[in-house]
């Protein structure tokens, strides 16, 4: 297998870093991308010849098109930059929203429309959208992110379906709670409290700020399994990681599945005879 070129989004830390460290020590080539210039000087002298970092806010369109506009072959696509958010439906302001879906939908999105022209000239490719359990489950005060790794979800599973026959892959890649600094400080939340939901999204606030530092997931291990997955004949569309996951997924699962079998016959009546 020859040496691929990986573009990955956002890996000054957490799965991203780990991620981009482990595909180059695997031997292939990263492209990573940085908010911060001093970041990229970094990257750069300590990488020499195995990757090249550059400059690149995601939620600047006009950024992500002259990046990829520079670029040549890419191999695969990993839309990992984004960011949380805690906070009730009620609580988030329609700014906040708007930020979280810059970052979270729309860069991917856009990078990917980029990207995508490389791959079907290259007749091959694999694009790999950094999702999370909670882009299939939704928790309450967890609403927004949900809301727009839901949106990534969507676009995604019509995208893997479009591109299959143009010989390029799509993957899911549906993290639990993991070793980053997701939870910590810095964890963007919505500035208006409603004490009326200190029992469901207040909880869910102080329990992810809780987690910090105490999270299941190893974010090497996760970076291994990504690798795992590029590298398989038929990878599969989604790839749950870790074991909240399987159980988060598992009770939507079973709750979609009581919900079509509660309303199977009142769903058959509502159609013309």
């Amino acid at each position: 297998m020859k040496n691929r070129i990986w573009l990955i989004t956002g890996i000054s830390s957490g799965l991203g870093k780990a991620l981009a460290r482990t595909v180059m020590d695997s031997g292939d080539y990263v492209i990573g991308t940085f908010r911060n210039e001093g970041q990229v000087l970094q990257f750069n002298e300590a990488h020499a010849g195995k990757g090249h970092a550059v400059l690149l806010d995601v939620t600047s369109h006009e950024q992500i098109e002259q990046v990829i506009a520079n670029l040549d072959t890419i191999d695969v696509l990993v839309n990992n930059a984004g960011i949380g958010f805690v906070g009730a439906i009620e609580e988030t302001s329609i700014e906040e929203t708007r930020r979280v879906f810059e970052a979270n939908f729309f860069s991917a999105l856009k990078v990917t429309q980029e990207v995508l022209p490389k791959m079907r000239l290259q007749g091959n490719g694999h694009i790999v959208q950094i999702s999370s359990h909670g882009g299939v489950k939704a928790f309450a005060g967890f609403g927004i992110y949900n809301a727009s790794k839901f949106a990534l979800e969507g676009f995604s599973e019509a995208l893997a379906q479009e591109v299959e026959p143009l010989g390029i892959k799509l993957t899911l890649v549906e993290p639990g709670p993991f070793r980053t600094k997701f939870a910590s400080k810095g964890l963007p939340e919505a500035k208006k409290v409603i004490y009326d939901y200190a029992d469901t999204a207040g909880a869910f606030r102080s329990k992810l700020k809780g987690v910090d530092g105490k999270q299941e997931g190893d974010p090497v291990k996760a970076a291994l399994a990504i690798i795992d997955l590029v590298n398989a004949e038929k990878p599969t569309l989604r790839l749950p990681l870790g074991k909240v996951p399987l159980m988060t997924i598992k009770m939507k699962l079973d709750s979609v599945a009581a919900d079509l079998q509660q309303n199977a016959e009142i769903a058959a009546s509502t159609v013309f005879k």
